[in-house]
């Protein structure tokens, strides 16, 4: 067994004695996660944060690190230690510190409704560093409101670096992104694409090109170029295939 340092990631989120009334949340609810685990193209894994370990990973190569699900499973928190860059653990532990903070201010139903956002490397089993996106939501809270099971979601980032962290809530029009030099929670509206620019996005990700889009919408192949570069604008990229990343990682398609 690798040796794990002491760290924040296996002591902020104390759960605490979790009672019959919590066990009675989640009776069978695995059959459910492993359902959608087949129809899903992402790595998908459960942490249970009572026995810090993983309760269950899906058979998704991304995550594995050309390991089994079975072993990774049975690493638990361990596998972090063991596939993770030394610069991104100290990214991971700061995360999971103020995510915590910022989950605590939240009341019990503000807690299921919200997820968190970011990018870490896996190192797979080429030893090459994979830039990845980790999402997680609550799945199931104690009768006190701690976190005690949570769904998370792997696939390759649409991003260049380890970071852009944020926390978006069910019917929000604001996402909370982490200033990590300040180390503060900032509030942010969502990207909004007027309904011309979203036919637009739509019918790139269908794979056509301009001037068969322009031939779709009626529009002139400068005014689709146009409504390209008010989407690269408003997402903050450079070409389309980070665009249509960026839509499907932030649910705007």
């Amino acid at each position: 067994m690798k040796k794990i340092p002491p760290t924040t990631l296996l002591t902020k989120n104390q759960v605490g004695p979790v009672t019959e009334e919590d066990q009675r949340q989640c009776d069978n609810y695995l059959e459910a996660v492993k359902s959608f685990a087949r129809l899903t193209h992402t790595s998908l894994y459960i942490i249970d944060y009572e026995k810090m370990g993983f309760e269950y990973v899906s058979e998704n190569p991304l995550f594995l690190c050309g390991h089994s699900a079975e072993q990774v499973q049975a690493w638990g928190y361990e596998f972090y230690f063991r596939q993770v860059p030394e610069e991104d653990l100290k990214l991971l532990e700061m995360i999971n510190e103020l995510g915590f903070d910022f989950f605590e201010t939240l009341t019990v139903e503000e807690k299921k409704e919200i997820h968190i956002t970011y990018d870490f490397h896996l190192v797979n089993e080429a030893g090459k560093a994979v830039l990845i996106n980790h999402k997680l939501t609550p799945l199931f809270l104690t009768g006190e409101g701690r976190l005690w099971k949570a769904m998370c979601l792997v696939s390759l980032s649409p991003h260049q670096q380890a970071g852009n962290i944020s926390i978006q809530r069910q019917g929000s029009d604001d996402v909370w992104q982490l200033d990590t030099v300040a180390r503060v929670w900032r509030r942010v509206p969502k990207p909004k694409l007027a309904d011309r620019a979203l036919e637009v996005l739509r019918l790139y990700s269908q794979g056509l090109t301009i001037n068969q889009i322009a031939d779709r919408l009626c529009l002139s192949a400068d005014t689709v170029k146009y409504y390209r570069r008010q989407i690269f604008e408003s997402f903050g990229v450079g070409n389309m295939v980070e665009a249509l990343s960026y839509a499907v990682h932030n649910r705007l398609l």
